[in-house]
């Protein structure tokens, strides 16, 4: 009997169906399990070197955030490490929003407010925003790293630090969610009569086409002086050689002319700068544009510069700017103020700078770079004896490595290759009401002053690092030895030293100059113990000591230089046990016990 063999169905209905079949089985099978076990990505990955892989407040570091992004993670740090900070505004804003300060320090190891403080701020001017992110990702790195690293450990234990994420929020905010170019705007909110027509920001940039940018705008024009690029048309312009025809003229920035008076974007959104609006060396708009009427006449500066006045404990400063990739030092003018003691410790600590920051150049901002009048690094150094740098983040240098500015070529096949094509607007036609039919593209804000995502967390490291070599070589004291010899059997000498471990001095010649802080102390106590006199040791060999005229149970230093010791005398009568005193406004409180035979 002929039996005839059935053939498998081989169409692909049938086969999508017995493969939908097994499916939902092994589904059946599995799916409880699956879903009761979902997979912790953070179990299965080993860390980098560089930060701890335990983070209590997870914060993406390649990415820009906004004044409610970073007060967020300031308030989850303060939530996450209690022990370590906290969290207080300094002051409001001209469209009052808090200038908030996370403070940070080991809170249970002695007293935040006698431990040498290091104060640490960004965006002063709205458009240079990366600063807010070093400042923040220092905050986030200390309170990580407290326990975990032995350098940050000793750092927080022995120090303290003010980090003031942004002291520009209406710019920063301004700049983030308004349209707005790369280099706009470097001012804050406050009204501003510019083109002093009488009207306040009645004529600033106009984004036409809602692309949420404000780029560039050029008009066909056979007598025109530039032409699209060979190679990259849709990016670059580049001028005619000499006796070829044009193609185009530039006409500046996108706009219109909103106050009919002939000219387009001449009164924007504010228009001062708050850099030059400090009470050191200041001067009026006619001579350094943009430092409105009087110094401290912004809430911002103000705020920070009571800040200040309220911490004498505060031995160093950095203020984070954009761009160029610059160490930047004082004085801002040239014949300004600096010590040369003063200089030559910054010249130090800047040249390690140079070495933590690839492509950074550590130089004085009068000699170097242009005359600053009424500049925060300044006032800081000039009014308060402060060693503080500038940075300014960010270099081309960095988008290819090679140690030079790159070319404009460069930079377009940068965004070409490397951001396959993200950053470029293309050029669009538009009728403008003055000029006609015009064409508007360019690139995005976030192109050339700020890193691109991947990039920005090396940044922010490196600038960190630095700033906490810069804390690290704050005055760091301690009383190495107490020494008593017998004089008589009721008089006995004791003779007292003191190191300062670190390069920068207790006081800097700046601040000894202009009596800024007050003198270090060193004081001698004790129930039986009356001092008779006293003073500093000129010689240690040849006992020679430079007497004080009153008050013999204390000797004024004026500093104790970094890298050395200072020494002291006294001759006293009595016995029973005493207490050595040192007391330094920027070395912090000192004490040990002795006893006299």
């Amino acid at each position: 009997m002929h039996r005839e063999i059935q053939r498998p169905d081989t169409s692909l209905t049938s086969v999508f169906i017995a493969g939908l079949c097994l499916l939902l089985t092994m589904e059946s099978v599995t799916g409880a399990q699956t879903q009761s076990t979902p997979v912790n990505p953070a179990q299965y990955a080993y860390p980098a070197l560089g930060a701890t892989a335990e983070r209590k407040v997870d914060v993406a570091w390649n990415r820009y955030y906004d004044c409610a992004g970073l007060e967020g993670i300031m308030t989850r740090l303060h939530q996450a490490f209690p022990h370590l900070t906290r969290m207080y505004s300094i002051g409001r804003s001209t469209a009052e929003r808090p200038l908030w300060c996370l403070e940070v320090t080991a809170r249970d190891v002695g007293d935040p407010a006698r431990k040498a403080g290091m104060y640490i701020d960004g965006d002063i001017h709205g458009n240079e925003i990366q600063g807010s992110e070093v400042v923040a990702y220092t905050a986030w790195y200390l309170c990580h790293q407290y326990g975990q690293n032995k350098q940050v450990t000793a750092l927080l234990d022995k120090r303290v630090f003010y980090l003031i994420p942004t002291i520009n929020p209406d710019g920063r905010d301004f700049w983030l969610h308004q349209a707005h170019g790369s280099s706009s705007s470097r001012s804050g909110v406050a009204p501003l009569d510019n083109d002093q027509d009488g009207l306040c920001d009645e004529d600033g940039a106009d984004d036409l086409n809602g692309d949420g940018h404000i780029t560039h705008m050029r008009i066909k024009d056979p007598q025109g002086r530039y032409k699209p690029h060979p190679d990259y048309p849709d990016q670059l312009m580049v001028r005619v050689k000499p006796g070829e025809q044009g193609q185009y003229t530039l006409l500046g920035s996108e706009g219109i002319d909103n106050d009919h008076d002939g000219r387009i974007n001449e009164d924007g959104r504010g228009g001062y700068d708050m850099n030059r609006n400090w009470a050191f060396d200041w001067q009026p708009n006619y001579v350094q544009r943009g430092a409105q009427d009087y110094p401290f006449s912004q809430p911002e500066t103000r705020a920070v510069a009571e800040f200040i006045l309220q911490h004498p404990n505060i031995a160093a400063a950095h203020s984070y700017h954009n761009t160029g990739a610059m160490i930047l030092r004082g004085p801002g003018r040239a014949g300004g103020e600096i010590k040369s003691s003063d200089e030559r410790v910054m010249q130090l600590i800047g040249e390690r700078g140079e070495q933590i920051l690839p492509y950074y150049r550590s130089i004085v901002i009068a000699e170097d770079l242009y005359t600053v009048w009424g500049g925060e690094l300044d006032w800081f150094y000039g009014a308060r004896g402060i060693l503080t740098f500038s940075n300014e983040l960010w270099t081309s240098k960095n988008l290819y490595k090679t140690g030079q500015s790159a070319s404009q070529e460069q930079r377009a096949d940068f965004l070409k290759y490397l951001l396959l094509g993200e950053g470029i607007i293309p050029w669009e036609e538009y009728d403008h009401p003055t000029y006609g039919k015009i064409e508007i593209g360019g690139t995005r804000k976030e192109w050339g002053r700020i890193p691109p995502s991947f990039l920005l967390e090396e940044e922010l490291h490196r600038n960190m690092a630095f700033t906490l070599y810069h804390a690290h070589m704050m005055p760091l004291l301690r009383i190495v030895d107490v020494k008593v010899t017998v004089l008589t059997e009721k008089l006995h000498e004791i003779w007292v030293t003191i190191e300062n471990q670190r390069m920068i001095p207790t006081r800097t010649a700046q601040d000894i100059a202009h009596h800024i802080s007050a003198p270090d102390i060193v004081s001698i106590a004790g129930a039986q113990v009356k001092a008779l006199s006293a003073g500093k040791v000129l010689d240690r060999f040849f006992k020679k000591v430079e007497a004080v005229q009153r008050r013999p149970e204390r000797v004024e230093l004026d500093a104790i230089e970094g890298m050395s010791v200072a020494r002291v005398r006294f001759v006293v009568a009595g016995t029973g046990p005493f207490t050595i005193t040192v007391d330094s406004s920027k070395g912090g409180l000192h004490k040990t016990q002795g006893r006299l035979p």
